[in-house]
């Protein structure tokens, strides 16, 4: 088994001390933090985005102390209805992990508002009163569908293999019944960040 942690955990050290942390844990690999609800304190996404050169140095950090970069991860909500900027850094992630040969990238399936006129994303949580039910048809078949099958077709032209959901509240994918709903509509490249805490807190376990 491999261990590593999220950027974030430690996100109030500098990257160089953050990696030589990650040594003295003797975990195998970081996962990257590049945007959305992060501020991304060891990634800056804009000036990797196309500069090989930097790409370069910062993987040799990782090289020289015998650290994989184990993913990159924009966790955020990207069907936010009016917070565009969270779509673009998911995209501009998956983008940057293709130049940079890294394999996966960890998202969230984001969580759309109830309808076309709404400006807040709407978490339905119950099958009753009627109205529910065309909520979830516009949020699933009008806004996730299309666009989880858009990202996973950049995935696949950038070399992305896989995109790692973490079933979590407050997103369309919180369980594995949702997840599997979205896979089957989208393709094998969408798959599960697994946390395991969640697998108590989101029903993923009775």
């Amino acid at each position: 088994m491999k261990l590593g942690f999220v950027s974030d955990s430690l996100g109030g050290m500098p990257f160089d001390e953050m990696l030589d942390n990650a040594v003295r844990l003797g975990v195998t690999g970081v996962e990257i933090n590049t945007c959305g609800w992060s501020t991304g304190p060891h990634f800056d996404l804009a000036e990797m985005l196309g500069n090989s050169i930097q790409q370069n140095r910062y993987k040799a950090s990782f090289d020289d102390r015998g650290l994989d970069i184990i993913s990159l991860n924009a966790n955020g909500n990207p069907l936010h209805p009016t917070d565009l900027t969270q779509r673009q850094g998911l995209k501009d992630t998956i983008r940057v992990a293709g130049e940079m040969g890294i394999k996966t990238v960890c998202a969230m399936s984001g969580l759309p508002a109830g309808s076309p006129d709404d400006t807040m994303p709407n978490w339905v949580v119950s099958s009753w009163p009627p109205e529910t039910q065309d909520i979830l048809r516009y949020q699933w078949e009008e806004v996730l569908f299309p666009f989880w099958t858009e990202i996973a077709d950049l995935a696949k032209e950038c070399g992305v293999e896989r995109i790692a959901l973490e079933l979590h509240g407050n997103q369309c994918v919180y369980n594995v019944p949702s997840l599997i709903k979205l896979r089957n509509a989208v393709g094998p490249t969408i798959g599960a960040n697994l946390d395991p805490s969640h697998l108590f807190g989101w029903g993923l376990i009775p």
